[in-house]
């Protein structure tokens, strides 16, 4: 059994599913270990709540892959959870997670967006900075803005609350036309996020069964024999 935890970053990912990959929405604390109950063999983090609850802890991903579950991250929480629990095995994918690994992006805030509900697909009601950075790069590679507009707009996005961060107010906030943002938005649009959640699943959906477990052992401290008896 593979299991994918995605939401906005993927909206349509239950679409993408074929075989045995399950599509679960994004995950908090205690939902990995749940899979490895469930008996899950292959583990994809792509979003993760942060907010009202608990988020996804590093050990109960360490504690996967101690038992031989192979586990990916990607494009959100996952890119942060891999970058942290690369040296244990994590598999981190895509462009954010290489980037959070080796310190070109630093701010766990950069992945970041409100959206809407499961209900509705995850519908986006900001922009995190990631794609913000993505994009700005795209427009200056095909010349649509220049780098003192794609400076100004970047300085703009870092300056405004993850949940109040669109482009209109970015536009307003960096002083520049609305309207001119929009055209070069439809030709520079980039959602790195998306980029690298697709590259997840394609991997997971062709991971092979784990063949053996680590060498190292897991150390279960006094809290997680409290919280989950192992």
């Amino acid at each position: 059994m593979k299991v994918v935890f995605v939401g906005p970053s993927l909206a349509d990912a239950p679409d993408l599913a074929r075989g045995d990959l399950i599509v679960r929405p994004p995950a908090c604390q205690g939902d990995v270990m749940k899979c490895l109950a469930e008996g899950a063999t292959a583990i994809g983090l792509i979003d993760g709540q942060f907010e009202h609850v608990a988020p996804v802890w590093h050990k109960e991903l360490i504690f996967a892959l101690s038992m031989g579950v192979s586990v990916f991250g990607a494009a959100s929480m996952g890119a942060l959870r891999a970058a942290e629990c690369h040296p244990f095995g994590m598999v981190g994918l895509g462009r954010i997670f290489e980037d959070y690994l080796h310190g070109r992006r630093d701010d766990d805030a950069d992945v970041a967006l409100l959206y809407g509900p499961s209900e509705l697909g995850y519908p986006p009601i900001s922009v995190p900075i990631v794609n913000v950075d993505a994009t700005l790069e795209t427009a200056l590679q095909r010349d649509v803005i220049d780098p003192s507009t794609a400076l100004a707009l970047s300085d703009a996005a870092r300056s405004i609350f993850f949940k109040d961060r669109t482009w209109q107010r970015i536009a307003s906030v960096a002083g520049v036309s609305a309207a001119d943002m929009r055209a070069w938005l439809r030709i520079a649009w980039t959602d790195q996020k998306r980029c690298d959640a697709l590259l997840l699943i394609d991997t997971i959906r062709s991971a092979p069964p784990p063949s053996s477990r680590p060498s190292w052992t897991f150390n279960s401290t006094p809290l997680w024999r409290e919280l989950y008896g192992q």
